[in-house]
């Protein structure tokens, strides 16, 4: 069965360590996937998404504006990050790991995501079923070609290499006469 992500009921946000004292938030905006998944037999599930670079947020148009340059994330020549799983394992009926491919700044990695199964639920408005995921994984900036930093005076760098990545999914299942409604 497809579930098409509902970005309007989902969040991907990322955090990373800023002048080696304080963490640093944002978000991207824009984004949109699927899931093909059946509850019953979670680990045949197959999921992919795509983000837009372009639509991050980190509360700071300036900086904003640098991890869209070519420093970072290089939104003109690399305008969209792509997931596609490749493995999916349950650890109990709620939990499990999602690996796939991720792809960012012309770069393939594979990443292993920990899984949260958060339940189904019906929007009493469109009638339409959801499923809920959180998923959490932590991933070197440096692996995809994102090497910008400076140095510190007093030692250390200006940006930490982890990044931390947080992402909770709302995904409505796509029958006929269900849609996706905020």
């Amino acid at each position: 069965m497809t579930w098409k992500i509902d970005s309007a009921h989902s969040e991907i946000t990322f955090k990373v360590r800023h002048l080696m004292i304080s963490n640093v938030s944002g978000s991207f905006t824009q984004f949109s996937g699927s899931i093909e998944f059946d509850e019953k037999n979670a680990t045949q599930a197959h999921i992919s998404a795509e983000i837009d670079p372009a639509s991050i947020n980190t509360r700071e148009g300036n900086r904003d504006g640098h991890l869209k340059s070519p420093d970072f994330f290089d939104v003109a020549s690399y305008p969209t990050i792509t997931f596609n799983s490749t493995h999916i394992e349950t650890t109990d009926a709620k939990h499990g790991k999602v690996t796939g491919d991720l792809t960012m700044h012309g770069v393939t990695k594979s990443v292993t995501l920990d899984v949260e199964f958060m339940g189904l639920g019906v929007n009493p408005m469109s009638r339409a079923t959801s499923a809920a995921f959180t998923a959490l994984t932590k991933i070197n900036r440096k692996d995809w070609g994102l090497n910008w930093n400076a140095a510190l005076e007093a030692g250390g760098v200006m940006v930490s290499e982890e990044v931390a990545v947080s992402i909770e999914i709302e995904a409505v299942r796509q029958e006929a006469g269900e849609k996706v409604t905020a």
